[in-house]
């Protein structure tokens, strides 16, 4: 079997490690086969003698800080889900290198010191250490329900279940135009001549589902949706809507300014894409319990719904 499984199987009654930290500790030389240095994908076979010398901790270089604002839905030993306001960018980034969810999540002593772990981002790639916990992202515009891993297996566990497609994900949306029901089934990948954008006209690219159901109608002014993902793409709705030719409201990077000043002061008014991730369903990654948790729609989103409703109204 691979290298990394093998030894992943044979530390497990030992309480870990997960299988990134052991190809970390791989590719610096810490694990033998034979007295010889493998790779990861490097088969052992029976009577191979293999010697593991644990490398330490990668510490996150993000600093707690308090006073940066969500809820907490829930939090135990392995996970913390919380209700992420929009306009809270979830991790360090350029141009965003304070003030984070991860800064905050730090700040109310969800990780403690000896516990922040480059590898609970699930990655060993570059900036992986400014990411501890996080295994999905919400938009900085997108507000909603999000969960966080406060260990190595609760990471494991859910990575598997979003690679698999099993996490229960429902979004909300106001979008302009009129929409019918629809199931987006596309590609999906980084926009030719804009890399901040993604686009389904690709060649090639990841699969990306979205299922679209409406909830209520303003008219022929705007809709309010319901978006169920089957995949999690970057920007998956926002790209699927803006390319049906109903983009997300406020939605300033993949909408189109609205002809119709009401709906532009709207929008405005919101000041970011309404888009609300309403529902999270998954299975605790230690419990083995199905868990779901449900955020009302933010007040700032009502207050949209509702200046919709008058703006038809009045068409009427």
């Amino acid at each position: 079997m691979r290298l990394d499984a093998f030894v992943v199987q044979a530390m497990r009654d030992l309480g870990g490690p997960s299988r990134v930290e052991v190809q970390r500790w791989i590719a610096a030389g810490g694990v033998t086969a034979e007295g010889r240095s493998r790779r990861s994908a490097d088969k052992v076979r029976a009577g191979e003698r293999v010697e593991v010398v644990p490398l330490g901790p990668v510490l996150t270089e993000v600093l707690p800080e308090e006073g940066v604002a969500f809820e907490v839905l829930h939090v135990d030993e392995a996970i913390v889900v919380v209700d992420k306001p929009a306009g809270l960018v979830v991790h360090p980034a350029r141009g965003h290198t304070t003030g984070t969810l991860v800064h905050g999540l730090l700040g109310r002593g969800f990780f403690a010191a000896e516990d922040r772990e480059g590898v609970l981002a699930g990655s060993t790639q570059a900036g992986a250490h400014l990411r501890p916990g996080i295994v999905h992202r919400l938009d900085r515009g997108t507000s909603g329900v999000l969960v966080v891993a406060r260990t190595g297996k609760a990471r494991e566990g859910l990575k598997e279940q979003f690679s698999s497609h099993t996490i229960e994900r429902i979004y909300e949306a106001l979008v302009l135009g009129s929409v019918t029901q629809a199931r987006h089934d596309t590609l999906h990948g980084r926009h030719p001549k804009d890399r901040l954008r993604f686009t389904t006209h690709v060649r090639e690219g990841k699969r990306a589902v979205t299922h679209v159901e409406v909830v209520e109608r303003y008219g022929t002014l705007a809709t309010h949706v319901r978006c169920r993902l089957e995949t999690g793409r970057t920007h998956q709705i926002r790209v699927h809507l803006s390319e049906s030719g109903t983009p997300v409201i406020g939605d300033t990077l993949y909408g189109r300014a609205p002809r119709d000043e009401g709906l532009a002061a709207i929008g405005a008014a919101l000041g970011h894409q309404a888009l609300h991730a309403r529902v999270l369903g998954f299975v605790h990654p230690t419990t083995g319990k199905k868990m779901r948790f449900e955020s009302p729609l933010p007040a700032d989103f009502v207050i949209a719904m509702n200046a919709l409703a008058m703006a038809a109204e009045s068409l009427t």
